[in-house]
């Protein structure tokens, strides 16, 4: 860790963007490719991130009426939760799905239509999540969940 300050103070960087820069551990599946998926498994954690991005801005929203500095504390911890379970919609659809469960198919192939399909619905999803991070509207949450379930349904998981 030191070693790390070192060098992001020698490039000008320091305080919390040094914090930020620092190397943090991963959480998606591999990119060996393992071989070892569980379609139904990454869907319920979707639907389980958007209920938890759903809730903090059923919080949010509560807390905003309020001006009290504990109030404040629980709104950035709301928003705080809310953008990581986005971001972990984004990085299981990407990381997982796309990559690992999406195989390519070149334009005038069999089964191209199909592909072009997947994309438009994964992009959706990856659309929605990244709406959840910019709003406390509960339709964002809602239109995300709506996106999944569509998800959901080219991977079989009910």
């Amino acid at each position: 860790m030191k070693v790390f300050a070192a060098a992001a103070a020698a490039c000008g960087v320091t305080g919390f963007a040094a914090y930020q820069l620092q190397a943090r551990p991963a959480h998606s599946h591999c990119q060996v490719p393992c071989g070892i998926y569980d379609d139904n498994g990454r869907i319920k954690q979707l639907r389980e991130d958007t209920l938890t991005i759903t809730k903090a801005i059923t919080q949010i929203n509560v807390l905003a009426q309020k001006t009290d500095a504990q109030s404040l504390n629980q709104s950035v911890r709301w928003i705080t939760t809310k953008d990581q379970h986005a971001s972990h919609v984004i990085t299981t659809v990407g990381e997982y799905f796309l990559t690992q469960k999406v195989k390519v198919v070149d334009e005038g192939e069999a089964g191209y239509d199909d592909y072009v399909k997947a994309l438009v619905i994964h992009h959706r999803v990856l659309k929605a999540a990244m709406k959840t991070k910019q709003t406390v509207d509960p339709k964002a949450a809602q239109e995300l969940a709506h996106e999944i379930d569509h998800l959901g349904d080219v991977y079989g998981a009910h």
